[in-house]
């Protein structure tokens, strides 16, 4: 295993802005390379950071990445002093972190996946009104586009208090929204806000 920092996940020498980006899945080839699988279908962030952190379960270390780059849906990459299978393997299923402020700035009108969750999302009621519908809980892929799932509530105009919206067994509801120009009509993320034409009670 390469020589790397560790600590654990609460070490304040570690970013505060931290983000979980993917999982070594598996060795690749026979010369020490590795298999790592991103969390979402968007692989910059493993990309343009040459610097990543590597944890499993409270062990946290520092890797300086030698080599990264896109093979098919994984990334394959290659850290120093891992010159073999045997020493890939060891890294096998950590978990891959790489601060905010290292992904790469997107082209206008994109956006990370990460910065959608939490975002709250509003739509039209009955009259055409814009009201809030819920936020952005995650964010998945179904192979065509992105899409948000949103926890939902009692829709209200923005600005106002929000309530819950549960089902008949007091569950909260969630409604699947598709990431696409046809509904999305803004993404405000200063206003932490995605405007949308998504109609309520859908």
């Amino acid at each position: 295993m390469s020589a790397a920092s560790t600590g654990s996940v609460s070490d304040p020498a570690l970013p505060a802005d931290l983000v979980e980006v993917g999982h070594v899945a598996e060795a690749f080839g026979v010369r020490g390379g590795l298999k790592v699988q991103p969390y979402s279908a968007q692989s910059e962030a493993l990309l343009g950071s040459r610097t990543w952190w590597l944890r499993k379960g409270a062990e946290v270390r520092r890797v300086e990445v030698a080599d990264a780059k896109r093979h098919g849906a994984v990334v394959t990459a290659t850290f120093p002093g891992v010159s073999d299978r045997d020493q890939a393997l060891a890294w096998k299923g950590w978990t891959v972190l790489v601060p905010r402020s290292q992904f790469p700035r997107l082209a206008e009108g994109e956006f990370y996946w990460v910065d959608l969750i939490g975002c709250e999302l509003t739509g039209k009621d009955a009259s055409d009104r814009e009201v809030v519908l819920g936020s952005v809980t995650e964010v998945s892929d179904n192979g065509v586009h992105a899409i948000l799932h949103v926890a939902c509530v009692e829709p209200v105009a923005p600005g106002q208090p929000t309530q819950p919206l549960l089902d008949a067994r007091g569950r909260r509801r969630e409604t699947l929204v598709p990431f696409v120009d046809a509904y999305i009509r803004g993404v405000d993320l200063d206003a932490r806000r995605i405007d949308s034409d998504w109609p309520e009670g859908f």
